[in-house]
């Protein structure tokens, strides 16, 4: 929700500053090892505590209710309730009320909204207090505020229980997609076809053989370049570093199956048997007004690189040379702080002027003549792929990545091409009716999560609930109940 302030304020509503109602201060935290952070919380923030059974805990025991604070990281301004004996988390700050002047409830409602709280900072942004509690709120009669939550909470439990129902429905389309997939690349969706048309499909010998045969020729032709190559470097005083002898292709794998079952006709074969040319690095880029435009690794937006996602770098067209992308290119992500994201492949489609790709992405050139693009890029982003990439990714400072060698080895389930081409006919019915209801999901999801906040906007302007004529106004109340100094904390034993 959006930070909010009536411009008329309901009856008996007084507008006040946080910081004239509440009492504040900020953790004073030290580590503590092997102590699990636990007290009750309504609408409890996940993420503050350290790995394992390590937790930041403050040195003083705190008792009664408060509301806490995030107060640094990319999440800064997310809220909890605490209420009991509790301790607060390191970079926290926290809230402390009379209870006999404002519903800790409706405090949290007010407060749990990152627009609420004035942030500074880009790489480690942070919470500034001291501006966001001289924000003026607007602060109803006591009884009105308990109506409010109570007339929010029954509103939200409603909404909960639809959202769940929704995340549920979104959950059970993952599974049948992985369900689809796998029996698309057993063989399942196509073996009523297979039989139909097994006179008209490439035996796997003579497909294996023809792949042999491709790669062994394209071997020939790097030993005729890197001799060429070799000879001028001789000739010219062998100047420059001296030019590198091409690998002899490894052999294919021929033999099991990435998913335990391998159909009539279909053969398992490396990734490095698909490619008409070895995987390619980008090249590292800096930016620069002006320069060459080169795509950034946001360019992978589902199954298609969003090409218009490119930032002007510091190459010339000459640097670019050798790291421009091709129509029906394949592209990898060659590393991310997730082990889910590392390899994700999309296909360039729909080049219409020239842009590079950086060192954070991996070009596979597929060979046309032995898979298809669409069929290489479902299998690879299916459970039979990822399953390889991420026992195979490995984690330096935090980052994931797989290299050259590991996409090589990868075992590829490869059928016919007239397989694949009826595979994927099959396949892109079915997925884009998944998709198109994975779609109706989110943006229900989306309405809920609008309808919450045009509730609590309701709540914060006095529409939500009736006014009563009874109720002592805000403004006596105040008058007649100061805020309380944060009761004296007790410290802790050291532990």
């Amino acid at each position: 929700m959006r930070y909010f302030l009536p411009e008329e304020l309901p009856s008996g509503w007084v507008k006040v500053c946080l910081n004239e109602v509440i009492d504040h201060h900020s953790g004073n935290s030290k580590l503590i090892k092997g102590k699990q952070l636990s007290f009750p919380a309504k609408g409890s923030y996940k993420g503050f505590s350290a790995s394992g059974q390590d937790v930041w805990l403050e040195s003083y025991e705190q008792e009664g209710p408060a509301i806490v604070i995030s107060a640094v990281g990319a999440r800064c301004g997310k809220c909890f309730m605490a209420d009991g004996k509790w301790s607060a988390v390191a970079n926290t700050h926290v809230l402390r009320f009379d209870p006999g002047l404002i519903e800790h409830r409706y405090l949290w409602y007010l407060v749990n909204d990152e627009e609420f709280w004035v942030r500074s900072g880009s790489g480690q942004p942070f919470v500034k207090t001291k501006a966001s509690l001289e924000r003026p709120v607007a602060l109803p009669p006591l009884p009105e505020q308990k109506r409010i939550v109570a007339k929010v909470e029954e509103l939200f439990s409603e909404l909960d229980a639809g959202e769940e129902n929704l995340i549920r429905a979104r959950g059970l389309l993952g599974l049948y997609r992985q369900s689809l997939l796998k029996a698309a690349f057993q063989g399942d969706l196509t073996a009523a076809w297979r039989e139909a048309n097994k006179d008209k499909l490439e035996p796997p010998e003579t497909l294996l053989a023809r792949i042999r045969q491709e790669r062994e020729t394209r071997y020939a032709e790097a030993l005729d370049a890197w001799q060429t190559a070799l000879s001028e470097w001789r000739a010219g005083g062998e100047k420059g570093k001296k030019p590198g002898k091409p690998s002899r292709p490894a052999e294919l794998v021929t033999s099991g199956s990435p998913n335990g079952h391998s159909p009539p006709g279909w053969v398992t074969v490396t990734v490095e048997g698909l490619l008409k040319e070895p995987p390619s690095n980008g090249r590292s880029v800096k930016d620069r007004k002006g320069g060459f435009k080169v795509l950034r690794l946001s360019a992978f937006k589902g199954n298609r690189l969003n090409l218009m996602e490119a930032k002007e770098g510091d190459w010339s067209a000459e640097d670019a040379e050798g790291w421009i992308v091709e129509e029906g290119d394949f592209f990898v992500i060659r590393g991310n702080g997730s082990k889910h994201l590392v390899g994700i492949g999309a296909l360039a489609v729909g080049v219409r002027e020239p842009v590079a790709y950086p060192d954070t992405m991996i070009r596979l050139a597929i060979d046309r003549d032995v898979a298809l693009a669409e069929y290489f890029l479902l299998v690879w982003n299916s459970r039979i792929l990822r399953d390889q990439i991420e026992t195979a990714a490995r984690t330096t400072a935090g980052i994931y990545k797989i290299n050259q060698p590991h996409i090589c080895g990868f075992a590829f389930p490869l059928p016919p091409l007239e397989e694949q081409n009826e595979l994927v006919h099959i396949l892109d019915a079915q997925l884009s009716a998944i998709d198109a209801t994975e779609a109706e999901i989110t943006t229900a999801l989306a309405k809920i999560a609008a309808l919450r906040q045009s509730i609590l906007k309701e709540a914060f302007s006095g529409r939500l609930v009736p006014q009563d004529p009874k109720d002592e106004p805000a403004a006596a109340l105040l008058a007649r109940l100061k805020p309380n100094p944060a009761p004296a904390r007790s410290r802790k034993p050291r532990t």
